[in-house]
């Protein structure tokens, strides 16, 4: 009776396995894409602006390249009422969050909102800390898609039971949510398989620079450049896949503090690192350079690709690096990034990307839509300051 028992409870263990899997790939089968309202707009955020921002990303074209998130961030909600239910703030968001959810879905586009594990927000909103059933609930009647939870204000709490906690509360909810976790990497959320999460940040928070890391503040953690945060990716490969993603944090293309140059680099590489992509600029006025980085579906492709594999740097020579990601169809994209002031040569040995050296493969420049022609053993191109080229091989 008890090695009966005890089959049971395995097998019941394997469904339940089984389950969340199914439900991380239906939620998010290839990595997010869509556009959250912090990195240009912090806490300057209101009705009238998120609907503004859902009608850009149709009129730009943005949907039609695939982003589908509109993503409210921190500083919506104000307090809570008599019954413990979050309040959004009634003088800018008037119409309540429903509607707000319900003007994005009218759109064909889905709705994401942010909460935290703690007591309060990272702007001292209130947090779910106590609450995360009853915000679920909430969540799910106002027709939230995704859910975006930091971890501010957590004191002694622990991290991953904390966000099996809030899984489970979105489960219970009956409406499908994304759960991105925003617990900056500090408890290795990539470990937390069995939490459900649907993505997880590796690293603090992204900052408009290339490169260059600061300190919140004593005994907190810190903020990254672009190129500090990608360093930090190396070894993670191996977590990613089909619903659910490493996040090396969101886009800070057409914010300003980068050249264009270095924007496309950081497109480029947040594309083959399939990272969720999530814009942050102001969608009304892009620059036709910011829309032309955010747009490129050649590059979108290779982030979106089916297999889910993240790319992996495959050499490294000082400042210069080859970055490889494995796709369906057998064929390999590359990013040849030069970190260095100066131009340089970089060369891909078709070794490094687990082909045999005497392969010829056909080679496309994915920012020039062009094909390049047939190459065996390797490629080599010219690569600008700070810049990447960005190929597909395809034997």
């Amino acid at each position: 009776m008890k090695t009966r028992a005890l089959h049971l409870i395995a097998i019941l263990g394997l469904l339940l396995a089984g389950s969340l899997q199914a439900q991380e790939s239906t939620l998010a089968p290839t990595p997010p894409m869509g556009w959250n309202s912090w990195n240009k707009f912090a806490c300057n955020v209101s009705e009238d602006m998120i609907k503004s921002m859902a009608d850009a990303m149709v009129k730009s074209g943005m949907k039609d390249a695939g982003y589908q998130y509109v993503n409210i961030d921190d500083c919506w909600q104000v307090s809570r009422d008599a019954a413990g239910n979050i309040v959004a703030d009634p003088q800018r968001f008037p119409h309540g969050m429903k509607a707000v959810g319900d003007y994005i879905h009218s759109l064909g586009l889905k709705f994401g909102v942010y909460s935290d594990a703690g007591s309060k927000t990272c702007a001292g909103r209130p947090g779910g800390l106590g609450h995360e059933y009853q915000d679920a609930i909430q969540y799910a009647a106002w027709g939230v898609d995704y859910l975006k939870y930091d971890w501010c204000s957590t004191t002694t709490q622990d991290a991953k039971a904390a966000y099996a906690n809030m899984r489970a509360a979105l489960d219970a909810a009956g409406r499908p949510i994304v759960l991105s976790i925003c617990e900056w990497g500090k408890a290795k959320p990539w470990l937390w398989e069995e939490v459900g999460g649907n993505l997880w940040r590796t690293t603090g928070d992204i900052q408009d620079r290339w490169q260059g890391k600061k300190e919140w503040s004593p005994g907190d953690c810190c903020s990254y450049g672009m190129l500090d945060i990608l360093d930090l990716q190396v070894g993670l490969e191996s977590y990613a896949g089909p619903g659910h993603w490493n996040d090396p944090d969101m886009l800070e293309v057409g914010n300003g503090g980068m050249t264009d140059t270095e924007y496309r680099s950081h497109f480029s590489l947040w594309a083959i690192l399939a990272a969720p992509l999530i814009a942050g600029n102001d969608l009304r006025s892009m620059r036709p350079a910011t829309h032309n980085i955010l747009t490129n579906k050649e590059v979108i492709a290779v982030n979106q690709d089916p297999l889910g594999r993240e790319g992996t740097r495959v050499a490294k020579n000082g400042d210069l690096e080859v970055w490889a990601k494995q796709l369906k169809d057998g064929s390999r994209a590359v990013v040849l990034l030069n970190r260095s002031a100066s131009e340089q040569n970089i060369t891909v040995a078709w070794e490094d990307l687990g082909y045999p050296d005497h392969l010829s493969a056909a080679v496309r420049d994915l920012w020039q839509h062009k094909d390049l022609g047939k190459f065996t053993g390797k490629f080599s191109a010219s690569v600008a300051s700070h810049a990447v080229v960005m190929v597909a091989a395809k034997p």
